[in-house]
């Protein structure tokens, strides 16, 4: 009976540390269009540093993603030449496509709903040394940041809330808690090499799971000392 009791207190453990690991993070990612491919790469630099040259495609994505390898990409297929065909270039200036996908409404934050259904595009034509975040700024407004530079908000969405974590269990709705998600955009002074990294994607137990299963084991230890001490 005693290891019975033993196996199934390891079982809730385990079980326990397995929902709290399933956490994702509602933010918007940020994308590069591969023009010989024609697929969508996710950036290796945040909107804040990127300088796209003209012709370039770059996409953002609003989505609820585990990491950056699971994260949703832009859907659409328009390429620059669609995008920009009604926008001349200019002497001095640069023009950069733009698709701005505000994700399902399985993204959406509680109480919310994505602006369009469908991904929105734009042609900005900007200075030839302005960054993916002035591109952004120039046909996307209201932008809206956090405290820590993160991007929270293209075009007014989401009203509220910043790369909040978000559970199995909690399924649309936030936890209390948010925190920046692993590979966000992100605008200048937030580190960008940091928020571009793989984050906290990572793979490797957390600190929950190792702690119960240590408890569980130190348990097993002394329900087996006891009978042994009893038998003897």
């Amino acid at each position: 009976m005693r290891a019975l009791l033993v196996l199934g207190l390891l079982l809730a453990v385990l079980g326990t540390a397995g929902r709290a690991q399933a956490v994702g993070y509602r933010y918007w990612s940020f994308w590069d269009r591969d023009s010989a491919g024609g697929t969508w790469v996710y950036a290796t630099q945040g909107p804040s540093t990127a300088r796209p040259s003209d012709g370039d495609v770059q996409g953002f994505r609003f989505s609820v993603s585990e990491d950056s390898k699971h994260s949703a990409k832009p859907r659409g297929e328009s390429g620059f030449a669609a995008i920009c065909a009604k926008t001349p270039a200019r002497e001095g200036a640069k023009r950069v496509a733009l698709v701005l996908d505000f994700g399902t409404a399985g993204d959406a934050p509680a109480g919310s709903t994505p602006p369009d259904p469908s991904p929105r595009t734009a042609c900005a034509r900007v200075d030839e040394d302005a960054t993916t975040a002035d591109a952004l700024a120039a046909v996307a407004k209201p932008l809206r940041y956090d405290t820590n530079a993160l991007l929270c908000a293209i075009a007014g969405y989401p009203r509220t809330g910043c790369g909040e974590t978000v559970s199995d269990d909690a399924g649309s709705g936030d936890s209390p808690e948010a925190s920046p998600p692993p590979r966000a955009a992100s605008e200048p002074g937030d580190g960008d090499g940091d928020a571009n990294g793989e984050g906290n994607g990572g793979g490797g137990p957390s600190v929950g799971l190792v702690t119960g299963i240590a408890a569980v084991a130190a348990l097993a230890a002394a329900t087996l000392w006891q009978s042994r001490r009893r038998r003897g």
